[in-house]
């Protein structure tokens, strides 16, 4: 894969996955629970006038909606995760979650729709750190490398 855009913050980062993703009418996300989950729904939140979908790991049986709710981006009730897009978030590839990147395949074969595109959403170049990015075909990563400072009282 090669470079083609950079972005810059938090705000960069998800307008670059709306921007990924604006003829898609629905976007299934898969991911760890608990660590993947608030990234999904933040990342829904920018697309929430599309239907989105959460699978914890790869447990198909497990698929719910995220939609809207007065408290923000909530997963709801059991969703059908087939889609034209599947985003897999970085914690996917994290090897302390020990997620079988065969069973991201078959999970792929079984959800893309035909001439589907497949998005990686990480931070600090999870995927290719993994091995990943040879592993899947990716149509599009987005990565983010975060920076930070930390502030106190004298």
């Amino acid at each position: 894969m090669m470079e083609t855009e950079k972005f810059r913050g938090l705000n960069g980062n998800l307008m670059a996955f709306k921007k990924e993703v604006e003829h898609a009418d629905k976007v299934t996300f898969a991911g760890i629970p608990g660590v993947c989950s608030p990234f999904a729904e933040l990342f829904a939140y920018v697309i929430r006038d599309k239907e989105a979908v959460f699978i914890p790991k790869t447990d198909l049986d497990s698929a719910r909606k995220i939609e809207r709710t007065p408290l923000g981006m909530q997963f709801t009730e059991e969703a059908d995760p087939r889609s034209s897009v599947v985003a897999l978030l970085g914690g996917l590839s994290m090897p302390q979650y020990e997620v079988d990147v065969a069973d991201v395949q078959k999970m792929l074969d079984d959800i893309l729709l035909p001439g589907g595109k497949v998005l990686g959403l990480c931070y600090m170049n999870m995927f290719e750190n993994a091995g990943w990015d040879d592993k899947i075909d990716f149509d599009c990563i987005i990565n983010g490398i975060l920076t930070g400072e930390i502030y106190k009282k004298e």
